[in-house]
């Protein structure tokens, strides 16, 4: 069985990696039991989400500041790389 410690940082890697199905089925069987690393998921879970919004969020900001010509000059460079 898997510790609490170990269970949280494979849950912080599979925001960054697919786990393998060992590491999947290690950290399902841990949260059917343990309560405070189901609520450290859900809480990595709902600070990705978040961070994705405000970034979106940002970028939407930004490019309302930015005019036509310059948002197509960004986007250009940005498709040759």
């Amino acid at each position: 069985m898997l510790t609490c410690k170990e269970v949280s940082a494979l849950v912080s890697q599979s925001l960054d990696r697919r786990l393998s199905w060992r590491e999947r089925l290690g950290v399902r069987l841990h949260l059917f039991i343990c309560d405070a690393c189901t609520r450290f998921k859900w809480q990595m879970e709902f600070l990705r989400r978040a961070t994705q919004r405000f970034a979106r969020g940002r970028i939407e900001e930004v490019s309302l500041q930015l005019s036509d010509k310059a948002r197509d000059r960004i986007l250009r460079a940005l498709k040759q790389d």
